[in-house]
């Protein structure tokens, strides 16, 4: 693999802040992940009783999604060490930092008047509302984190997060700033419900079953999470925790059809191949995926394909399992959701479960974490999403 070199400034997350159905906090979706607690109920926030599927993962207490997802920033800043109040990104000794050196891992960087503004990267479902989310949220990161405002909207479906984490990892990695905030909500609503139930994309027996025999769809989540992404230099210079490195990240598209997946994952594969290469690690040194797997057949498939093609035979002791089967599909929020899983699998040793599990489907051939979290310390871990109209991404995570 070539065409990437592994960052001259390596990009880490000092904060994970999460809202899920399994509860608030990192821990609580840890602990569920690892277990296979699948937190999927009746739905009874709006009518479904003409819904061919019925249930999702919902928030144990509902909140306006402005309010879910600043709830998630004020975890993963707390947890950064970030200060506090509309002055906190001009606090230089703790936060913004001196400029003038060439070093762009302790200073500005050379020209860069932009590295110690904290932009805030927000990924979003896009609808009438949108709007008037970001603008709360804007307001939210200012008043409590002296943040700016929201830098940039990613409406990208089920990728915007992924895509939104990427360009952090980039713009960290290049100098252009010494950290960024990514955050991301999605609530489960009427409309989107119901498309996905109209278009046969749900369930139909209520459980997301990903990669196995009898798989009938996915189902939709609730999520709100946050990470800070910040140069390695500045955390270690503020003492700041290091809870994983971003070691590479990759992008592709394949455009092969509005809704259903390329059935050999060529845009899946690529992606996966950029992020290796991107990190400068060959196939063998990943330790685990925590796999796109939506329970459609056809998605999970292409996914397993796109997994082969890239791990050949080490795919037969690459463990995988979808945190979607606890969790549901957040859509925009699901990379965000998915990177802390990561994360947290890499911090606790325990890979997983693959929940939902009915039996094997012999056209698939993956190493999927059954019937108990897997002890396990894995060096390097993958997380990997597509969207509706071939969209792609891979986010490779390392242990610090």
């Amino acid at each position: 693999m070539t065409g990437h070199a592994p960052p001259a400034v390596r990009p880490v997350v000092t904060g994970v802040g999460v809202l899920s159905a399994a509860g608030t906090g990192l821990g609580a979706l840890a602990e569920a992940a690892a277990h296979g607690k699948a937190a999927f109920t009746a739905v009874d926030r709006f009518d479904v009783s003409a819904r061919r599927t019925t249930r999702a993962a919902l928030l144990p207490e509902p909140l306006p999604l402005a309010d879910a997802v600043l709830a998630a920033v004020d975890q993963a800043c707390r947890q950064a060490g970030l200060p506090t109040g509309p002055g906190a990104a001009d606090d230089a000794g703790r936060f913004g930092g001196a400029g003038g050196s060439d070093d762009p891992g302790s200073s500005d960087g050379p020209g860069s008047s932009d590295a110690a503004v904290l932009p805030v990267l927000l990924a979003l479902h896009s609808d009438l509302r949108t709007r008037a989310v970001a603008a709360a949220v804007a307001a939210g990161v200012s008043a409590g984190w002296g943040a700016a405002g929201v830098t940039r909207v990613y409406t990208g479906a089920c990728v915007a997060a992924g895509t939104a984490v990427a360009d952090a990892a980039a713009s960290v990695a290049a100098g252009r700033h010494r950290r960024v905030l990514v955050a991301a909500g999605h609530l489960v609503e009427p409309g989107v419900f119901a498309a996905f139930d109209a278009g046969r994309a749900l369930a139909r027996d209520g459980e997301l079953r990903p990669f196995s025999a009898g798989r009938t769809g996915t189902l939709l989540g609730d999520a709100a999470a946050a990470v800070v992404v910040e140069a390695e230099p500045a955390a270690a210079r503020r003492g700041a925790p290091v809870l994983a490195r971003l070691a590479g990240w990759g992008r592709a598209g394949d455009a092969h059809h509005v809704c259903r997946p390329e059935p050999e994952g060529d845009g899946a594969a690529r992606a996966i191949a950029a992020a290796l290469s991107r990190a400068g690690v060959v196939p063998s040194d990943i330790g685990y995926v925590n796999a796109n797997g939506t329970g459609s057949p056809l998605a999970d498939r292409a996914e397993a394909s796109a997994l082969r093609r890239v791990f050949g035979a080490h795919v037969a002791r690459l463990p995988v399992s979808s945190s979607k089967a606890v969790h549901g599909h957040a859509l925009e929020a699901s990379a965000l959701l998915e990177l802390a899983v990561t994360i947290a699998a890499l911090r606790d040793g325990r890979l997983p479960v693959n929940a939902g599990w009915l039996g094997p489907d012999p056209e698939l051939g993956l190493d999927l974490v059954l019937d108990g979290p897997r002890a396990a310390r894995p060096s390097h871990a993958l997380t990997l999403n597509s969207a509706f109209g071939g969209a792609n991404t891979a986010l490779l995570v390392a242990a610090p």
